[in-house]
């Protein structure tokens, strides 16, 4: 009963479906973006967490207040504790994916590559004898190109994106100062919290005016690794993968038992998605300091959303 699966409301307009989220797109140039309970990951959707789609809307809450000064945002209001309404935006074709160490498990994340024999990607050369989960010496960018569901994201470089014409010349230093400021005050706030921030992504879109503007989620646990900055040097030592709280947890579950991008996805146990669930509430609350209290308002989430959403019909 507490989990949002599907977020559909007929009485708005324009709706457009993500992996995760659902929008609703205003007349009046307002975006409602609705964050479900869905986990994608391998480019499907392996399950619902409950209170998922609350925990990444409030996480981004924090991060886009705390990062405002950086670059603006697109945040208009919060009329519910799963819905943010934004400006419209024209989103650039390029997901920004900043990095500090050489880690990951999907397909295009640097550790698969680099384990396949790979030195050069994404622009960047490698030398030999890195070790899984290694800090590199300094946080590089590894854009991708966004696919639409189901489909699978594209590694570029910068050269590859100016060439395409994804972005000009002036957009790219612009997103890319961006993506780096944002990713180093991340893992400021984050090793005050006692915690990692290894990688995240970013995306931006123009807004009406012209303007660059940071959209969809900032350092949640979707979006972003995060380790427990106290076991990062022991399993650093042994080979192993630092604790961690993000979805690399269902991620590490799924891939342990087959090739998620070849084999069909194995049953996802109850106990595991229940676990997922306090992983996202714990990275809530160590993220941002404060207790996560859910909202059980309403006889469904859905049911709550529209009750708070009724002035947008």
């Amino acid at each position: 009963m507490r989990i949002l699966s599907d977020a559909f409301i007929p009485e708005l307009p324009n709706r457009y479906n993500g992996k995760v989220r659902e929008n609703y797109d205003l007349p009046d140039g307002r975006r409602i973006i609705i964050a479900t309970d869905r986990l994608s990951a391998f480019d499907i959707i392996l399950a619902s967490i409950p209170f998922k789609g609350e925990v990444l809307t409030q996480t981004a809450r924090y991060w886009f207040e705390e990062t405002a000064d950086i670059c603006p945002n697109h945040v208009l209001e919060y009329p519910d504790p799963n819905v943010v309404v934004g400006t419209r935006l024209n989103m650039l074709p390029v997901e920004m994916v900043v990095r500090g160490y050489l880690a990951g498990t999907t397909s295009t994340s640097i550790l698969t590559k680099y384990r396949k024999g790979e030195r050069s990607f994404y622009g960047h050369s490698f030398p030999d004898g890195l070790r899984d989960n290694e800090m590199l010496p300094q946080a590089i960018i590894t854009p991708t190109s966004k696919a639409a569901s189901g489909g699978h994201d594209e590694p570029l470089s910068e050269a590859e994106i100016i060439e395409q014409g994804l972005l000009s010349q002036a957009q790219w230093d612009t997103v890319s100062h961006y993506a780096l400021q944002l990713f180093k005050r991340g893992q400021q706030r984050a090793a005050e919290r006692g915690l990692i921030l290894a990688d995240t992504k970013y995306e931006f879109g123009t807004a009406p005016n012209g303007d660059i503007v940071l959209a969809d989620e900032i350092h949640t646990p979707d979006s972003s690794r995060y380790w427990i900055a106290a076991s990062y040097d022991k399993a650093f030592a042994s080979g192993g993968r630092p604790a961690s709280f993000d979805k690399d947890f269902i991620r590490s579950w799924v891939a342990a038992r087959c090739d998620p991008y070849k084999d069909p996805i194995p049953h996802i146990p109850d106990e595991i998605v229940e676990q997922a669930s306090q992983v996202y509430i714990q990275a809530y609350e160590a993220i941002t300091g404060a207790k996560f209290v859910p909202d059980l308002s309403g006889d469904t989430v859905l049911a709550r959303i529209r009750s708070n959403l009724a002035r947008y019909f």
